[in-house]
């Protein structure tokens, strides 16, 4: 696959809808052409103690940060009709649909793809597990920054210029 966008979301608790942080890395003819980092206020608007220990974001941090349609409307532009990637696809996939939802926007059936599944194909029992960290340095990429959006995003990229 070489015309994709890897994303990633982190969410502020357990509800797939409360995005806090998203990274989209955009890819066209193999090379990567576009990179997007946004904080995004929660809906709802709280932080789970569990969620903060993963990726270190708090309610202080998106205090002041846009709402997703904003940050969605920045997105939008650069992904085109893009097939999305995702390490994971069925997570960043359903937080996708219930913030769409939550904020009554009509989503766009955006087609995902799956580097976490592409790897348990691709290498099998070869690897411990198929986490993003695992799989990313298998792939020869260092996730320094792991749980970050952009850093989680760019790690999928690499991953699928090799595996999808």
């Amino acid at each position: 696959m070489e015309d994709f966008a890897a994303i990633d979301f982190e969410t502020a608790n357990e509800c797939p809808s409360s995005v806090c942080s998203v990274g989209v890395v955009v890819v066209r003819e193999g090379k990567i052409t576009d990179r997007f980092y946004r904080m995004i206020r929660p809906c709802p608007d709280y932080y789970a103690y569990w969620n903060t220990r993963v990726h270190g974001l708090t309610a202080q941090d998106t205090a002041h940060a846009q709402l997703f349609p904003q940050v969605w409307a920045e997105i939008v532009p650069l992904i085109g009709d893009l097939p999305l990637v995702a390490h994971n696809s069925p997570f960043d996939e359903r937080c996708l649909k219930a913030v769409f939802r939550a904020y009554g926007m009509d989503y766009p059936e955006y087609r995902f793809y799956c580097t976490c599944r592409a790897s348990r194909r691709v290498f099998g029992k070869q690897l411990p597990n198929h986490q993003l960290q695992t799989v990313a340095a298998r792939c020869g990429y260092d996730l320094t920054k792991h749980h970050h959006a952009l850093a989680d995003a760019e790690a999928c990229a690499q991953i699928a210029l090799q595996i999808l």
